[in-house]
């Protein structure tokens, strides 16, 4: 099944829903990134979180950033979703196996509470949008859910998963996000909270087989199903990009390289791709970088 998020309204309009099924794309994070379990799940957690985010957004090259660093063992985790739906992001340290003592992958351990959510909405304008507040625990849906409320002044409950199979790969993820909408009945309050009260872990509830759709008519039976967006893990890295990047040096740093005779690997933070550029190809980069200098 293809990873996607629908987007519903239920109880007569008074509350909006997000819903997402997530497996493929943190599967091939976890691929990119050779993640360990504790890893996997924090930063699938907020690749799916900054997905939804992203669903809202109006064009497909406008794009949201999500920043987390709590200064636990994690180290930082980014994620950026763009609106046409490709997502893609790190997390500071990939080798993380912690569990705490229920069983569970201890994922606020890993993350800390010392720090910020950091969101960022570029929208194509002068300057970007920024929300930023303090950590809650770490647990990412607790985070988010707070941003939700003191950002956006959006009450709003975010459940989110990724179950891990015994071999290290992702067996399910996904998230539910429902928020009220301004001048909610006091029904509909008591409504999301007996919703959030009975909520099923939504990983578990895709591993079990339920599709999107289903999952929110599980909870909010009179829902409107308004959309249905396609996400995917995808970079827009590229040779071209770093080659960019190199012409960017100065010619006396193009020069020392050239002379170590090594070359230069350069490593997309984001997905981990490896590009080569050999000996040759710097003294290109110098020949031109000389030709764009001495015009």
């Amino acid at each position: 099944m293809i990873d996607e998020i629908v987007i519903a309204q239920a109880l007569n309009g008074q509350v909006r829903i997000h819903a997402a099924r997530s497996t493929k794309m943190v599967e091939e994070a976890r691929v990119a990134h050779h993640l360990m379990p504790t890893s996997l799940a924090a930063l699938g957690r907020v690749m799916t979180v900054t997905s939804v985010l992203a669903s809202d957004l109006k064009k497909g090259d406008e794009k949201i950033t999500s920043i987390i660093n709590g200064h636990g063992p994690s180290g930082t985790i980014l994620v950026q979703a763009k609106g046409n739906g490709d997502v893609r992001g790190f997390i500071g340290d990939p080798n993380l196996y912690m569990v705490r003592e229920d069983g569970h992958l201890d994922v606020g351990g890993a993350v800390g509470t010392d720090g910020n959510l950091t969101v960022i909405k570029d929208l194509g304008l002068k300057e970007p949008f920024t929300g930023i507040v303090d950590l809650q625990s770490g647990e990412i849906g607790d985070d988010f859910t707070y941003y939700y409320a003191i950002s956006e002044q959006t009450p709003s409950i975010v459940g989110v998963g990724v179950l891990v199979s015994p071999d290290g790969t992702t067996k399910a993820a996904g998230g539910l996000i429902f928020q009220l909408m301004p001048g909610a009945s006091e029904q509909a309050i008591q409504a999301c909270e007996k919703v959030a009260g009975t909520m099923k872990p939504v990983s578990t509830l895709i591993d079990e087989g339920h599709a999107v759709d289903e999952i929110i008519h599980m909870y909010f039976p009179d829902a409107q199903i308004l959309e249905h967006r396609d996400i995917r893990w995808r970079c827009d890295c590229s040779r071209e990009r770093f080659h960019d990047a190199l012409m960017t040096l100065s010619e006396e740093d193009l020069h020392e390289m050239i002379e170590d005779g090594k070359g230069a690997e350069i490593v997309c933070q984001y997905c981990n791709t490896k590009y080569q550029f050999e000996t040759a190809d710097l003294e290109e980069i110098l020949e031109q970088k000389h030709g764009v200098l001495h015009r």
